[in-house]
Formats: C-alpha cells, structure tokens, sequence
C-alpha cells in the first residue's frame, strides 16, 4: 500500500477511535437518542438528493437501519451516557467481529477455523477481565450489557451487508440513515420526551452541534468513504488490519483529553481483545489463501 493510501487507512482508524470521545461531548448536553437521531438526519439529508440509491432492495436498507442505528448506535451511546467510559466502549464494541462469526455459524452453515476458536477465546476473556472490574468508575453491568448488545446487533447488520455484497458504502450508509433517523426520532419523543428535547436543542451550544456534524461528516462520510475507496484499490486482508487501531486510538484519546485512568486490568483486556482479533485476521488471511490454492488446483486438474 503507497504511503498516502497508508495514511488515509490511519486517519480512518483515529476519526473512528477518537469519535468515542467526541460522542462523549455531546452527551453532555443531549440526550443519547436525540444525539443519535441528529447524526443520522445529517447523514441522509441533503446528500440523498445528490447520491443516487444503490441497488439494494428496500427492506435490506430498513434492515441495515435499524439494526446500525437503533441497535447498535442507540444502545450504545445510551449506555456511554453514564454506564461505560468512552475507551472502554471502543473496546467492548469490537466483540462484533466475535458475535458475526457465531451468526455466520449459525445462519450460514460456516465453520470456524481453529484459529478464529483461539481468538474468541481470548476476546471473552478480556470481557470475563472487564466484568470483574464493574462498578470500578469505568463501567456498570448495564453499560456493558448495553454495549455488547449494540455489538451483537452490529453483527446483524454485517449480516445483512454480507447478503447485500459489495456497493458502494457511502451511498449505502446515506440511505440506510433515511430509515434510521426516523424511528430514532420516534423512540427519542417516546422515552426523551418533547420538553426535554425542545429543551436540548434550545440550549445546545456549538460544541454540541460541532459533535453532532463530526459523527455525520468525519465518522460516517468521510470514514466509510475513504475506507470504501480504500478496499476498491487494495485487498481486504491488506486494509481491514488498520481496524485493530480503533481502540487504541479511542483508549488513547479518552485518556488525554477526557483523563480517563488506565489500570492494569484496563490494559491487559484490551491485550487480550486486541490480541483475539489480531488472530481473526491472520484466520481470515488463512482462509483466503486455502480458498485460492483450491480454485488454482481445480483450474490446472
């Protein structure tokens, strides 16, 4: 990969790392369902009047919404309002590429490799690690259960983009936001309130809604933009690695500039978590080339 391509793979990494603590400002002064449901209007609007729909049927895209949106961004900025601390959640989050491979397991009939056995072993006990710590300031038992159910449904939604294939992703998170916003609008008014809501827009300051703008522009746009650009020049195996950063760079920046402390325990679950998908890949890398020896073998047989 040239240099520049290597780092726009790493701007990525730390737009998408260090938004856990931009989230964390804008909780601050809106409420985690009116947050999310801002991000996903200015994700949609005005640019799907300019970017047309890709070639997914309309229930995929509903699908992909809910389960992105409310599932996995509702969850877990609900649980980041008071529950789990921002490097943790960029942590614990990562569990989805645990939780796919069980659903591909189940869903599809794939069966695991002996390394990626390995590495989901390693990535539960860094959980088992992070649960032995609740209640240390960093995390309750609901933030942790919120968050790796907002991972399970961010394995859900890989699943359904596994059965869509490959579009273009920045025209596909466009319009999955069109589905997303609405009934994030819905839940914000049933369980926020009208008053509180009126109230958090009235006062918001422009802090909060440069929060709001950075997780449509920077984290949505821009970071699935340049990843997708990114994976249409060069293999997957050669730029999905780059991801193994998010954490540190979201472990990194809670803890300069929010001064979340980093124990022990801290660091040996994010080893161990880190450690499992380190293993994933290098299974996924496996796979790949099994898969490549068996097609040139059939082809000169």
């Amino acid at each position: 990969m040239p240099l520049p391509h290597l780092l726009l793979a790493l701007a990525v990494v730390a737009v998408w790392g260090t938004n856990f603590v931009v989230i964390k400002w804008g909780l601050a002064e809106l409420p985690p369902l009116l947050f999310t449901t801002l991000r996903f209007a200015l994700s949609a609007f005005p640019l799907l009047l300019f970017i047309k729909r890709p070639a997914v049927p309309w229930h995929k895209l509903a699908g992909f919404g809910a389960l992105h949106g409310l599932g996995l961004f509702g969850l877990m900025l609900y649980a980041m309002r008071a529950d789990i601390s921002p490097g943790l959640a960029s942590l614990v989050i990562q569990t989805q590429v645990f939780f796919t491979i069980v659903l591909a397991m189940l869903l599809d009939g794939e069966r695991p490799r002996l390394l990626q056995g390995l590495a989901l072993g390693l990535a539960v006990t860094g959980m088992a690690l992070i649960a032995g710590h609740i209640d240390q300031h960093s995390i309750t038992a609901l933030g942790l259960v919120l968050v790796l159910t907002a991972a399970l449904c961010w394995a859900g939604a890989n699943m359904v983009a596994r059965s869509v294939g490959r579009v273009d992703m920045l025209g596909f998170m466009v319009w999955i936001s069109v589905f997303a916003a609405p009934a994030l609008a819905l839940l914000s008014l049933l369980i926020e309130g009208p008053a509180r809501i009126a109230t958090s827009l009235s006062q918001a300051s422009a802090g909060a809604w440069a929060a709001v703008a950075w997780q449509a522009l920077g984290n949505t746009l821009f970071g699935y933009g340049a990843w997708n650009w990114l994976l249409a020049r060069h293999p997957a195996a050669t730029v999905a690695p780059a991801a193994l950063l998010v954490p540190v760079f979201g472990m990194a920046a809670s803890s300069l500039l929010l001064g979340e402390s980093l124990p022990g325990w801290k660091l040996g679950a994010t080893a161990l978590v880190l450690g499992g998908l380190a293993l994933n890949t290098l299974a996924s890398r496996a796979t790949r080339r099994a898969a490549t020896s068996e097609r040139f073998t059939e082809s000169v047989s």
